[in-house]
């Protein structure tokens, strides 16, 4: 059985697990040994299974999520569940019912969110590998902003039964770890893993879509080019502003429609922040709509045709680094990440560097459809290069 009075008291510095399972303990498999924290969202059998919304606070799961069952399976011991955006809608993880989680690597900045209990729990050493979730990029932004690995797959390659869904056509659950090869060991347990398409030849977007980026940022983003020889440009048909607006009002409508019923029942369970983001796509008009709809599928089509084409886009993960959870949340968060979710298409995002804050950027790759193992591989030769993993202050791990 693991022992969880420690981790109790070093999870109090930063608020990544809400739950812990008194009774976890690691079985026989291949991941004995791994100790794994759930986002909120996942169900894990007997711990509140809430979303990070207030209204569930006493919904408890009566069985576990089919990803959570693999893992469980496996010999992972699933030690309990993590902080997160409120209905995984949001990008600091500073809930208003659970609480603010603080980066690792530096108190009183966001982890990134949705799945921030997730990012900082993996970067903090509380637990090996986490399952966290990403509509528009909710598992790498916080993977890059907590300065470890992220995998988002194949939209469908992971089961979302026992998720609490935001917008299914977007969201994919996904582990993060601080290492591709804990990410690997996980990720072939929660998906059927393919023999590897090699990937030989990169494409980059040109001029990063004219999004405004950190410094930093450009300059690591500079280094993974070069050490992969990347140089082949392409166009989106929107500007990436317009695209993640898109899927936003994508992911408004569909909560609009799953939540809306909490709005009469439990009302105090909803902040008022997420009421006012649920108004957006049932107010929009029915042209509005209809554009945005044309949008998803036009940059679908164009973003499969580059990766089919060269076989993978690298791109920054986040325009920034982490930021104080006093300032305003930046617009363009997931202008890049919001590309492999509307393409259905895997990406994992690695670390790149730091800042002259020392706080770490990520650079993320995109792969073709069920070709997780050939990303995978490519993601170790760049990490190889970079070799920008390092430990937070704030580590409590071996």
């Amino acid at each position: 059985m693991i022992q969880l009075g420690d981790l109790e008291a070093r999870n109090a510095a930063l608020n990544a697990f809400v739950d812990f399972d008194e009774s976890a303990q690691c079985g026989d498999g291949p991941l004995n040994g791994f100790t794994i924290g759930v986002k909120a969202n996942i169900a894990v059998k007997g711990l509140p299974w809430t979303g990070g919304i207030g209204a569930y606070r006493d919904r408890i799961a009566s069985r576990d999520a089919d990803a959570v069952a693999r893992l469980r399976k496996a010999g992972a011991a699933i030690i309990g569940t993590l902080n997160m955006e409120e209905a995984a809608l949001g990008a600091k993880t500073d809930n208003p019912f659970f609480g603010a989680t603080q980066n690792p690597h530096r108190l009183g900045y966001t982890p990134g969110g949705s799945s921030g209990g997730s990012a900082a729990a993996v970067a903090a050493g509380l637990c090996n590998v986490a399952l966290g979730t990403d509509t528009m990029g909710s598992v790498r932004i916080p993977a890059a902003y907590c300065g470890i690995y992220g995998l988002k797959p194949t939209r469908g390659a992971i089961s979302q039964d026992g998720l609490e869904i935001a917008e299914a056509n977007l969201d994919s659950i996904g582990p993060l770890a601080r290492s591709l090869e804990d990410l690997e060991a996980c990720s072939r347990v929660l998906m059927e893993w393919n023999s590897p398409q090699v990937i030989d030849n990169i494409a980059l977007l040109e001029n990063l879509g004219d999004v405004v980026c950190e410094a930093a940022v450009l300059e690591n983003y500079g280094k993974a080019c070069a050490a992969l020889n990347a140089t082949d440009g392409f166009c989106l048909p929107y500007p990436l502003t317009r695209i993640r607006y898109a899927g936003f009002i994508s992911t408004s409508l569909a909560l609009s429609e799953s939540l809306g019923e909490l709005l009469t029942t439990h009302p105090d369970g909803i902040s008022e922040n997420l009421k006012f983001l649920m108004t957006f796509g049932p107010q929009r008009s029915e042209p509005d709509l209809a554009e945005d709809r044309k949008i998803l599928a036009e940059v679908s089509e164009a973003v499969n045709a580059v990766v089919e084409q060269h076989g993978a886009i690298l791109l920054p993960t986040a325009p920034q680094a982490a930021f104080s959870h006093a300032d305003r949340a930046p617009a363009n968060q997931a202008d890049f990440t919001c590309l492999a979710n509307i393409a259905g298409l895997p990406a994992i995002s690695i670390p790149a560097g730091w800042n002259d804050q020392g706080l770490p950027v990520g650079v993320q790759l995109v792969g073709a459809a069920g070709n997780e193992a050939g990303l995978m591989q490519l993601a170790k030769k760049l990490d190889g290069q970079l070799s920008a993993y390092r430990q937070p202050p704030l580590f409590y791990g071996k």
